[in-house]
């Protein structure tokens, strides 16, 4: 769904966040490394107390250099460019014709109005011209095949600049379709970057699933983000699956159904629109999977 994707210009606003968006820590960590490789500064924090209900996402506590207690609150932050103040305006971190600014938290709990206005009124106030959203959900994909990814958009002209589809989806949301239905209507166009992660899979995070968002969005904005070691850790943990499931028959047949379905969608007998049709299937069905969904399942 990635393939030839044309690449966004000018101020761009990407945006993930942890929690119902975010299966296997896909779209997080994908943006953090970008957040790791560039030259950023934290240009505002959300107010966590307004937003976020600390029994679900619950502060943590460290222990600094100096062996000092530290509590650590979730929160939300919005990063800019870092500029040389005697460069021009359109300096940008990876690209002299494009800046990207970064927002980066946790799902908030509660008056997720209230933040969507927050978000694009600091994204008009820095000029803006588009946003792109991260997510990644649970889906019937079978970790031995290349992670899925979904780039659509509700605006037409960036539709047709990207080649990217129409999603079709109707159904529980979360932050980021508010954010994108606040941005529209302030007059910024989106563009939605959506992995499929294998539901089978309990542990996070999945770097394979993080490695295919990080390419769709190198694809769409032309960065080149350092990888680290996180090819190394997408083989290891599909690896990792593959022993599990060589020692489990009927997660094996499960995964081989996966991998049938999978293939039949991959075909070249198969349209854009099946393709798409299949990505809003497993949409719908993200989170009605029990602990083992393979057992006992007929598909």
């Amino acid at each position: 769904m990635t393939d030839d994707l044309a690449p966004l210009g000018g101020r761009v606003l990407v945006v993930a966040f942890e929690g119902w968006n975010d299966a296997g820590e896909a779209a997080s960590g994908a943006l953090r490394l970008v957040l790791e490789s560039g030259d950023f500064e934290l240009l505002a924090e959300l107010d966590s107390e307004r937003y976020v209900d600390y029994q679900f996402n619950r502060p943590t506590v460290s222990l600094d250099a100096d062996g000092v207690r530290r509590l650590n609150w979730p929160a939300s932050r919005i990063y800019g460019p870092l500029h040389d103040t005697t460069a021009p305006r359109d300096t940008a971190v990876f690209d002299a014709g494009r800046e990207l600014f970064l927002l980066l938290g946790v799902e908030p709990s509660r008056s997720w109005r209230g933040f969507a206005s927050e978000v694009v009124d600091t994204a008009l106030a820095h000029d803006v011209d588009c946003i792109v959203v991260l997510g990644a959900m649970l889906a019937d994909v079978p970790h031995t095949r290349p992670i899925s990814v979904f780039v659509s958009s509700d605006d037409a002209e960036l539709r047709e600049h990207l080649r990217a589809e129409r999603s079709s989806y109707e159904g529980p949301v979360g932050i980021l379709s508010v954010l994108v239905d606040a941005a529209a209507h302030a007059g910024i166009p989106s563009v939605s970057v959506w992995a499929s992660v294998p539901h089978y899979v309990h542990n996070a995070p999945s770097p394979k699933a993080v490695l295919a968002i990080l390419e769709a969005l190198e694809e769409l904005l032309e960065i080149d983000v350092p990888r680290g070691t996180l090819v190394e850790e997408a083989i290891a943990w599909e690896s990792g699956i593959d022993a599990l499931a060589a020692e489990d028959d009927d997660m094996a047949g499960y995964i081989h159904q996966l991998e049938q379905a999978r293939d039949t969608v991959d075909s070249p007998d198969a349209s854009g629109e099946a393709i798409a049709k299949e990505f809003e299937r497993y949409l719908r069905r993200r989170g009605d999977h029990p602990d083992e969904p393979w057992r006992g399942r007929d598909s």
